[in-house]
């Protein structure tokens, strides 16, 4: 949950400039994956502050970006994803309509998503 959020390895000049508890990553609950050894189900939980309103963009990358890139993790999958109604009503969608843009893809029947953003989320280019 950190490494998707606030945490880091290194103190940095920002860690002073804010609260990070209220914008941390939380996991909350861990159970075995049956039958597995050595696998497990890990529920996090993010607060919405820490994601920018209408981006789709930001949501994800901020989930799911830099942790599956986390070289201490052999295998990582996101299995489940629960956006809270009022955060999806923020989302203006496509602006020619979904149909349009599937059309152009010529994808039916999945998500469409995409998404890298460099440099890292939460710094001006200035800092």
């Amino acid at each position: 949950a950190a490494e998707s959020s606030t945490g880091t390895w290194t103190t940095v000049w920002t860690d002073g400039l804010t609260s990070l508890d209220r914008y941390k990553g939380r996991c909350y609950h861990i159970e075995p994956v049956p039958g597995e050894e050595s696998q497990f189900i890990a529920y996090v939980a993010y607060p919405l502050d820490l994601f920018e309103e209408g981006s789709v963009t930001n949501m994800f990358t901020s989930i799911v970006g830099n942790v599956f890139g986390f070289k201490a993790l052999r295998a990582l999958r996101l299995e489940d994803l629960r956006i809270p109604p009022a955060y999806t009503k923020t989302f203006q969608g496509p602006p020619h309509g979904i149909q349009v843009e599937r059309d152009k893809l010529n994808k039916y029947g999945r998500p469409l998503l995409g998404c890298t953003i460099k440099p890292k989320l939460g710094l001006s280019a200035k800092n």
